[in-house]
């Protein structure tokens, strides 16, 4: 069943600079994009500036976009697909739709945040989080693991988006350390919590400070997005213990599609992704505040340090085999229709 269904480095770094490089396989890209196009504008903006290459976006849900590869096969418009969560790249790469990496570009990235086929490497890292209204609730208020937020102390007050990547990520990564049915007890009470559905995590955040719920189940950047247009927002993440699956650190990565005929165009574009310069715009500019992935450059101050953040025991490289059920399985639990 398809997922449709369900819906040396230094040189190559120095052919970034416009001029350098070989170019031959042309002059543009078209990126099908599960990244929103205001967070990651400014990168392809900069990249462009850079090389002289033009960038066609799409813009959609990860998991969209990736079935739509897989199903236009080789008559793919798209050199690259930048993925919101390693899920729907893995999806891909099983599907054969993503050519293995350079190994330079790859080792850019601990083991832990790329593919381990080589088809697909980490760009960004986000860590689950629980954010809570500072108004209504204090961190002691808060258990430390996602599993009791089905008690019935929290009806009406969780806001979640089960229709996005990164959701739908976690709740695989629960399926492959707890098992289908312990995952869907859990799914089952907090569904008997009456949770308001959102379709993206930025609404959630926007919900609690609004006080339209108390808590929800975002990425932790998503804070620093709504902090942009509402310094003084009653919003707090809380992280959760280490090793418990809501606190999964999950990727935004990028991978090239395997019919693209601009292999050294598409490749320049995912070495300036791990560049130290594309790196550094997670800590010092971007309004997400998203983790670096690339060793030497430092996460946004204020956030815990990468190495100390601990999710369960499972390789991202794993979510995507398992997409389609954990899709099958929040239809069947009503999450999705």
């Amino acid at each position: 069943m398809r997922m449709a269904r369900g819906l040396a480095l230094a040189g190559a770094l120095l052919a970034l600079v416009p001029g350098c490089g070989d170019g031959a396989d042309g002059g543009s890209l078209t990126v099908y994009s599960g990244r929103e196009q205001e967070i990651v504008e400014p990168l392809f903006e900069r990249f462009q500036e850079a090389t002289g290459i033009e960038i066609e976006v799409r813009y959609g849900e990860s998991a969209e976009l990736a079935a739509t590869i897989a199903e236009e096969g080789g008559n793919s418009p798209a050199d690259v697909f930048f993925a919101q969560d390693a899920g729907t790249l893995g999806f891909l790469a099983a599907e054969g739709r993503l050519t293995r990496l350079p190994q330079a570009l790859l080792d850019r990235v601990q083991r832990p945040y790329r593919d381990p086929g080589g088809r697909w490497v980490g760009t960004s890292g986000r860590a689950r989080v629980v954010a809570y209204n500072t108004e209504e609730l204090s961190e002691a208020d808060l258990p430390d693991s996602i599993l009791d937020f089905a008690d019935p102390r929290w009806k009406g007050k969780i806001g979640l988006p089960p229709t996005n990547a990164s959701f739908q990520a976690f709740v695989t990564a629960m399926r492959l350390t707890l098992g289908e049915g312990r995952t869907r007890e859990w799914l089952d009470a907090i569904k008997r919590n009456e949770p308001k559905f959102y379709e993206k995590n930025l609404p959630v955040v926007e919900a609690i400070a609004a006080g339209e719920v108390e808590v929800g189940f975002v990425n932790h950047y998503y804070l620093y997005l709504l902090r942009e247009e509402q310094p003084d927002a009653p919003v707090a993440n809380h992280f959760l213990r280490r090793g418990d699956v809501g606190a999964l650190v999950n990727v935004a990565g990028a991978g090239i599609v395997t019919t693209t005929k601009r292999d050294e165009t598409a490749q320049r574009l995912v070495e300036y992704l791990l560049s130290d310069e594309g790196q550094r715009f997670y800590r010092d500019e971007a309004e997400e505040a998203e983790y670096p992935l690339v060793a030497g450059i430092e996460p946004r101050s204020g956030l815990p340090p990468l190495d100390e953040l601990q999710g369960p025991s499972v390789s991202l490289g794993a979510l995507g085999d398992e997409l389609e059920r954990t899709l099958e399985l929040l239809n069947e639990a009503g999450y999705t229709s």
